[in-house]
């Protein structure tokens, strides 16, 4: 049996159904599939490239960093979605260009991050001990200076992936991202707004599960953030915080 188009929800269409009469939870499912596919690749992809650029220049830092961080400043001067659309149209419609696109837009973040970490963790004692030792210089930055990025890293990949999400809506609306025959919540909001008249329903369930998506992994990006720094994790285990030390059992003047 063929569905009829602009069903409301029901229990056998529980988002309703589009204008060909499409499963809207069907599409969904696998419009959220290619997007966290597309923005996966792209943080994958723009993080590691970002971080070993970050590390190369926080390490040797001169003329080298220098220059790393000058095009690294000269993409972040463009606004975001200027950008990904400017690389979006030249790199071509498509998956592969999508993910090149987001994935040259999330470069700096990581780099930058790694840079700054990089800096401080070059004058720590156990790497300059580890190059007293003889230690090789990429033994050293991927053994011993590498693991101690992984915190930050992970926080700013959380956070990176749901304005991968964002930016790569914005290009299928726009009708740069990803195309036909593959479904995308960007791609679904832009075709569903010809029909609004008839039927919120096909745009209103792509936009919300964005939406809730994107702050789900936001708010995930801040709990890491939390649990992952030794400064805070006391915090999370004491609805009152850490106790001063002259509050602590015989300590102080006071009574016991």
């Amino acid at each position: 049996m063929v569905a009829e188009p602009f069903l409301s929800p029901t229990p056998s269409h529980l988002f309703g159904t589009d204008w060909f009469g499409r499963d809207l939870l069907a599409r969904v499912m696998v419009g959220g599939r290619v997007s966290f596919a597309v923005a996966f690749l792209s943080v994958a992809g723009g993080g590691a490239l970002g971080t070993l650029l970050g590390l190369l220049a926080g390490y040797f830092r001169g003329p080298f960093g220098a220059a790393i961080l000058g095009v690294s400043d000269g993409v972040l001067a463009f606004p975001p979605v200027l950008l990904a659309l400017v690389l979006a149209a030249v790199l071509g419609r498509g998956i592969p260009g999508v993910v090149l696109a987001l994935g040259l837009f999330n470069l700096p973040y990581f780099l930058r991050l790694s840079h700054a970490a990089t800096l401080t963790l070059r004058e720590r004692e156990f790497v300059l001990a580890a190059t007293a030792a003889g230690v090789s210089t990429a033994r050293l930055l991927f053994r011993h200076i590498l693991p101690n990025l992984a915190s930050p890293l992970l926080v700013q990949a959380t956070v990176s992936l749901g304005a991968a999400l964002l930016a790569e809506a914005s290009l299928a609306y726009l009708g740069l991202g990803v195309q036909p025959p593959h479904p995308t919540w960007g791609r679904m909001l832009g075709e569903a707004q010809s029909w609004l008249g008839r039927s919120p329903y096909p745009a209103l369930f792509p936009g919300l599960v964005l939406a809730l998506t994107v702050l789900g992994l936001n708010v995930l990006g801040d709990l890491l953030r939390d649990l992952l720094d030794p400064r805070v994790r006391p915090l999370l285990f004491s609805p009152f915080g850490p106790r001063p030390r002259g509050e602590r059992k015989g300590e102080g003047g006071g009574a016991p």
